[in-house]
C-alpha cells in the first residue's frame, strides 16, 4: 500500500476517535499477539511510556525533545494527530516520511489478517494498527529511546504491551501519570480514582513519575505502584519550581529536582504546562540514570526550547491576536483562561467554540463566559461534533452573546472582521476542532480532505 491507501484501509477499521463508539475488550492479548509475530519490536531501547488525562501528550513531546537533545536517536507515538497521520509517529523529532508510514502499515495489515482467526469474537480496531506500525518503524529507524504516549485509558490500551514477566531485566523502562480529571467516564469510571486506576495500568517496573494531581487519583497511582514493585516519584513532593516570565513567546522557568537545578524557556503558554515539563525532566531523568546516559541541564534545556507542539495555546496571528488550544473539559477551560489573562494579557475576546458531544460543554462555557465578548458557534466537519445549538444554548444561559453561523469558514471570517487589527480571538474545544480552524486559516490541506473522504478524525 502507498500511502493514500494505507489511510483507506485504516478508515476500514472500527475507530473511537473518529466515530465515539468503544470496543470493549478484557485484555491486550491480540495485541500481544500482533506484536509477536514481528518479534516484539516495541522491545530493544529505553521506554518512557505516558499516560493521564490532561497534558500526557505535552509531556511526552517535552521528554522526547529532551532526550534527543541528550543525543539520543528517538522514536515518540502521540495521538491524536492534527492534520495527518503520520504526525503520530516521530523520529529524530519529526513526522515519520509518507513512504516509511505507509510500508509500517502495510506490515501491520498483513499481520493482523494472519493474527485475527486466533482470537474469535475479538477485532482489530484503527488503534492497534497505528501502535504495531509505530513499533516497527522504530525498530527499524534504529531509535535508541522512545517515548510512547497512551491512547485511552491505560491498563487495556493497545499501548500496554510492556509487562513485567517478559522484559528483559536491564531493559530500562519508566511510566509517568499526568494530571487526572474526569474524562470518558462511560468507559474509564466515574470518579478520579477508578480513572486513575485505568491510567495506572501502564505502571509495570522500575519507577513511575506522578504529576501534581488530587490525593484520591495518587492513591490509585501508589496502590498499582506497590502491586507491581515500582517506586513512586511524586513531582509536587521532590521539586521546586518558580517561573521567572512569560509572553506570548512562552516562558522562563526554574525548576530544581532531587538530581539538578534548571533555568529553562518553554515555547509554550499556560502555568500548567510548567507541571508538565516538571513531569518530562523528571521522567527523563529517571530512564536515563537507568540506562546509564548523561543527562545535563544544557540538554534540557535544549531540548525544552526545541518544542513545537500546535493547537495547545498557540498564536497563530497578531494582528488580530489569533489563538487556537484543545481545551476540550471544563478544567482545561479553565487553565486556558488563566493563560489568556496571564501570559497574553487579555481580559476579554471573541471565542470560537466548537467541541464534541460527549464533552462537558457547561464547564467549558462557565470556565470562558466571563472573558467572552462574544461566542462564535459553527458546524465542523466531525460526525461527533456538538450540536451548535447545543452549545449556544449553554452560552446564552450564561448571558453570554452568540452568533450562529453556517460553516467554519463563515464563522472566522467574521471573527476576524469582528475582531479588526486590535481585538483577539480564541478557537477552542476539541482538538480536532482546533485543527479545523488552522486548516482553514493556515491554508492546510488535510488527510482526510486530500483521499476523499467526509470521515474527519476525532480527537479530544
Amino acid at each position: 500500500m502507498d500511502y493514500d491507501a494505507s489511510l483507506r484501509w485504516l478508515l476500514t477499521l472500527p475507530d473511537f476517535e473518529r466515530t465515539g463508539q468503544f470496543s470493549a475488550r478484557p485484555d491486550v492479548a491480540p495485541m500481544r499477539a500482533l506484536l509477536a509475530v514481528f518479534g516484539d519490536p516495541q522491545r530493544g531501547r529505553p521506554t518512557l511510556h505516558v499516560a493521564g488525562s490532561k497534558g500526557k501528550g505535552s509531556t511526552a513531546v517535552m521528554a522526547e525533545a529532551i532526550l534527543r537533545a541528550a543525543g539520543l536517536h528517538t522514536g515518540c507515538y502521540i495521538s491524536p494527530h492534527l492534520h495527518r497521520y503520520n504526525e503520530r509517529v516521530r523520529i529524530g523529532g519529526a513526522p515519520i516520511a509518507p513512504e516509511g508510514f505507509a510500508a509500517a502499515m502495510t506490515a501491520a495489515r498483513e499481520a493482523m489478517a494472519s493474527v485475527a482467526p486466533r482470537f474469535p469474537g475479538r477485532e482489530f480496531v484503527a488503534f492497534d494498527a497505528l501502535t504495531a506500525a509505530a513499533f516497527v518503524a522504530f525498530r527499524d529507524a534504529g531509535a535508541g529511546a522512545q517515548v510512547v504516549e497512551v491512547g485511552l485509558g491505560g491498563l487495556l490500551d493497545s499501548t500496554n504491551v510492556f509487562q513485567r514477566d517478559d522484559a528483559a531485566p536491564d531493559e530500562p523502562h519508566v511510566s509517568a501519570i499526568t494530571s487526572i480529571s474526569l474524562e470518558h467516564t462511560a468507559v474509564l469510571g466515574s470518579t478520579a480514582g477508578a480513572i486513575a486506576a485505568q491510567k495506572a495500568g501502564i505502571i509495570v517496573r522500575d519507577v513511575v513519575v506522578a504529576a501534581p494531581m488530587r490525593e484520591s487519583a495518587l492513591d490509585a497511582v501508589r496502590a498499582r505502584a506497590a502491586g507491581q514493585g515500582a517506586r513512586v516519584v511524586e513531582v509536587a513532593q521532590v521539586c521546586q519550581m518558580t517561573r521567572t516570565s512569560a509572553s506570548a513567546e512562552g516562558q522562563d522557568f526554574r525548576l530544581k529536582t532531587p538530581r539538578a537545578t534548571y533555568i529553562a524557556h518553554l515555547p509554550l503558554l499556560g502555568r500548567h504546562q510548567l507541571d508538565n515539563a516538571a513531569t518530562a525532566v523528571v521522567a527523563s531523568e529517571e530512564l536515563c540514570a537507568q540506562a546509564g546516559i548523561a543527562l545535563t541541564p544544557a540538554h534540557v534545556r535544549a531540548g525544552l526550547a526545541d518544542v513545537v507542539w500546535p493547537g495547545r495555546l498557540e498564536v497563530l496571528k497578531r494582528r488580530p491576536l489569533v489563538v487556537v488550544d484543545g481545551a476540550h473539559n471544563g478544567d482545561s477551560a479553565k487553565r486556558m483562561a488563566a493563560a489568556l489573562r496571564e501570559d497574553l494579557g487579555l481580559s476579554h475576546a471573541l471565542f470560537l467554540a466548537g467541541t464534541l458531544a460527549d464533552k462537558d460543554i457547561a464547564g467549558m462555557a462557565e470556565a470562558v463566559a466571563p472573558m467572552a465578548v462574544q461566542v462564535l458557534v459553527t458546524p465542523w466537519p466531525n460526525r461527533r461534533a456538538a450540536d451548535p445549538d447545543a452549545i449556544a444554548a449553554t452560552f446564552r444561559a450564561l448571558d453570554v452573546p452568540v452568533a450562529v453561523f453556517g460553516s467554519l469558514p463563515a464563522a472566522c471570517d467574521a471573527a476576524l472582521a469582528e475582531a479588526g487589527t486590535r481585538g483577539a480571538v480564541v478557537a477552542f474545544g476539541a482538538i480536532a476542532f482546533a485543527a479545523a480552524v488552522r486548516e482553514y486559516l493556515l491554508g492546510i490541506q488535510s488527510d482526510m480532505i486530500r483521499v476523499g473522504s467526509g470521515a474527519v478524525p476525532g480527537g479530544m
